[in-house]
């Protein structure tokens, strides 16, 4: 039981969490704004002390000395305090700051270790607003939170305890009216929670428009539906602007009419004050008590309203926290199983299918370390759905196991650490070739650039291995993207890799080359490939043909399919008579 309160209480999908993370930070911000806000009780009193020793000069009852003595002490005070409130102000942003990484770190690592079935039902624009523009109002709110929790919280009981001091009755008939502005942001708290809502919701929309318009542009512009998107956007927009404005205008309009209320009480301070001074009231007052208890509620009031607005902004601050919530959960490390010779794959009676349509059926065969299996089939015979099938992306029928433990069983931290995967998508990063091979590994990217006959291209290039490639790699050939993704995935081996189509932009010469020294590096290093091609004329070197055709598969090696598969026989027979023609290693299409 105290396990599991302690693990709940370290789960970054509560609060509490972050500030526990930064207790270090909070302690700075807790000693310097006692002193700051304790320390604004010194004003009203200073102030106090000036207008009486003012009335004193005109009485002949002081002299100049005592008013530059008051003056001088009124400044040391003050300097102190505004130097507590500056170390203040400047930790609480510190600690802001650390929440939004720490959110954000932890945001994007459970984004990336989401398969895309999980993604799907949100789209790409609800998902960047959630992870910076909700992050950050999550952020604000909390530094809001810790910075009015001192500002408004301790300075208004300060400033409570200074008027109970000087006149009891008066400060509790006086301390009426600010619960009163408390009670109405509290009613304000649902229409600032939808209207928040529907504002975080608009923006997402707005965000999925922006990015369709920038990614899809040529195309527009090209078939002539630039009018009609454009029109489109400008709705999405529009939208946007209502929804703001609904959501800001609540909170913004507010604070006002809480300091009107909270400023009720002045007119009970100038009566009984004034009755006070006179020797007829509850107290007996010079005028330096009178002038401390008006600006000491003065600044109560501006302080009530403080408090009310701070309401608002927690309240719209916890539309954004349930928004990101479900995306904080922490990840566990995962750690890549060794490999070895008793790693072995092995599949039985897999099946697949979509939406009531049967994909393939009865899969079974077994896989050994240092054996390339071939799947390949003709046109939407579900081979790449077969690839993602081990990736646990969609759920299957039958078995997949790695190592005598089934996949679907597994968490998706040592799924991912078991299964490599090469899409027909390389997915290359804005960056350099040697960040898209290393991402971020210190190891030596020239074995993987050489696997892939990459080492010719290189010499091209002026910046050689540090040849920023542009955003998805557009400054780079159809082959070069595919050879620096397949250099990155033999750069981060798993014990079974999945290689999707990997030679399609590739000339004979070159794929033949690739694969010769893929199956050096499968023997050597105990690995699993299932090839995924459409390009047959390697097949007769591999371990294994997987063909599919209508939903029924066919296992057995290169030499038995061509004797019992027509069609695999036809097709292998059309490729290897027909040599590709390349230029500059490039296929003609």
């Amino acid at each position: 039981m105290k396990h599991t309160a302690e693990k709940a209480w370290n789960s970054p999908q509560r609060i509490i969490f972050y500030f526990r993370k930064e207790w270090r930070i909070l302690l700075i911000v807790t000693v310097s704004g006692l002193i700051y806000n304790l320390g604004l009780l010194a004003g009203p009193w200073f102030e106090g002390r000036m207008a009486q020793c003012l009335v004193d000069l005109t009485r002949k009852n002081a002299g100049f000395p005592d008013m530059v003595r008051l003056v001088l002490a009124y400044l040391a005070v003050i300097a102190l305090v505004q130097c507590c409130r500056f170390l203040k102000r400047l930790y609480v942003r510190h600690f802001a700051n650390n929440v939004t990484c720490s959110m954000k770190e932890n945001l994007y690592s459970s984004l990336i270790h989401k398969s895309r079935s999980e993604l799907s039902g949100e789209n790409v624009g609800t998902i960047l607003t959630k992870a910076i523009s909700d992050v950050d109002a999550c952020a604000e709110g909390m530094r809001k939170f810790t910075t009015e929790i001192f500002d408004t919280g301790v300075a208004l009981a300060a400033y409570v305890g200074m008027l109970l001091y000087y006149d009891l009755r008066l400060a509790l008939l006086c301390l009426i009216f600010p619960p009163v502005s408390y009670c109405i942001a509290e009613k304000m708290k649902t229409l600032v929670q939808k209207t928040g809502a529907a504002s975080r919701e608009s923006a997402g929309r707005l965000c999925a428009a922006t990015m369709d318009r920038v990614s899809n542009a040529l195309t527009y512009r090209v078939f002539g539906c630039e009018a009609p998107r454009n029109e489109d956007y400008e709705h999405h927009l529009a939208d946007y602007e209502r929804c703001a404005v609904r959501a800001g205008i609540w909170v913004q309009i507010m604070p006002p009419i809480y300091q009107m209320i909270s400023m009720i009480s002045i007119l009970f301070i100038l009566y009984f004050g004034s009755r006070n001074i006179l020797g007829t009231g509850w107290s007996i007052w010079n005028i330096a008590s009178f002038t401390t208890f008006l600006s000491c509620y003065t600044r109560l009031s501006v302080k009530s309203s403080h408090a009310a607005k701070l309401f608002n902004a927690v309240q719209k601050a916890q539309v954004s926290w349930k928004r990101i919530r479900p995306f904080l959960a922490a990840v566990p490390e995962s750690t890549i199983p060794p490999v070895s010779e008793a790693n072995v794959l092995k599949t039985a009676n897999l099946s697949f299918s979509y939406e009531g349509k049967n994909i393939f059926h009865g899969l079974s065969f077994t896989a050994h370390p240092g054996e390339i299996i071939g799947i390949t089939g003709p046109v939407a015979c579900g081979k790449s759905t077969l690839g993602r099938s081990f990736l646990g992306e969609e759920p299957y029928q039958g078995s997949i196991q790695f190592s005598s433990l089934e996949l679907d069983a597994m968490t998706a931290e040592l799924r991912h650490s078991i299964i490599g995967y090469l899409g027909h998508d390389p997915e290359l990063l804005s960056d350099t070739i040697r960040a898209n091979i290393l991402m971020g590994d210190a190891k030596d990217p020239m074995p993987f650039v050489r696997a892939v006959c990459l080492t010719p291209d290189l010499s091209d290039m002026p910046e050689g291995l540090d040849t920023l490639i542009g955003d998805g790699g557009v400054r780079l050939s159809g082959g070069q993207q595919k050879r620096v993704a397949l250099a990155r995935t033999l750069a981060h081996p798993r014990p079974v890799l999945i290689l999707d189509d990997p030679f399609s932009a590739l000339d004979r010469r070159t794929e033949e080359e690739i694969f010769t020294n893929l199956q050096r590096l499968v023997k050597k290093q105990n690995l699993i490939i299932l090839l995924i091609s459409h390009r047959l004329t390697l097949f007769p070197r591999t371990s294994q043909v997987i063909w599919m055709e209508n939903g029924t598969v066919t296992v057995s090696s290169h030499e038995r399919l061509l004797a019992v598969s027509p069609h695999y026989a036809q097709l292998y027979k059309t490729q290897a008579a027909q040599p590709i023609p390349v230029q500059n290693g490039e296929v003609y299409k």
